[in-house]
């Protein structure tokens, strides 16, 4: 069963992190492939994700959630997958973020494509994307780009809408 583990740094304090990771129906915003996360009840979650060129579906329970701290699930119906991502304050404005995801490959191309890290870099690139909304999302803009909130994350690598919480405005300072 492939293993990837990828860390990443944000610059927002622990609480806007782990509140902006347990916003899941948000997570096509910034995960490539993932085309919804429909959040069931406080512990059920269903995804809809397009994995080499098919939809996959499949259900996840989160296992173990300590705020600020952990959320950890598994996979209760279609491909096993299970994971933790975990967050830890480096000081107050500032969280570096751990994710560990274990999956069961199907076929030879999955398979290639984990043998070949294809699957660490995309976690990666997802991770980025993450960082990109949670801190856009505290400050009300990226300090390099000066996107907006509406702006970050819409349209994935191959150039298809993705929806970033329309609901939140910010206003552009003058």
């Amino acid at each position: 069963m492939p293993t990837i583990e990828k860390t990443i740094e944000v610059d927002v304090p622990v609480s806007t992190a782990y509140t902006q990771w347990t916003q899941f129906e948000e997570f096509p915003s910034f995960m490539n492939g993932i085309d919804e996360v429909r959040q069931l009840d406080e512990t059920h979650l269903h995804w809809v994700a397009s994995v080499g060129g098919k939809q996959e579906e499949w259900d996840a329970e989160i296992t173990e959630q300590v705020p600020d701290q952990k959320i950890a699930w598994k996979a209760t119906s279609g491909k096993p997958n299970a994971g933790v991502v975990t967050f830890h304050p480096l000081d107050d404005g500032h969280t570096k973020i751990a994710l560990r995801m274990d999956w069961e490959s199907e076929g030879m191309v999955e398979g290639l494509g984990a043998m070949l890290g294809q699957d660490g870099r995309k976690v990666q690139g997802d991770l980025e994307k993450f960082k990109t909304l949670v801190e856009t999302r505290d400050t009300g803009m990226t300090r390099d780009t000066g996107m907006t909130p509406d702006t970050v994350g819409t349209h994935d690598t191959f150039g298809t809408p993705n929806t970033v919480g329309t609901h939140d405005t910010v206003e552009r300072p003058t």
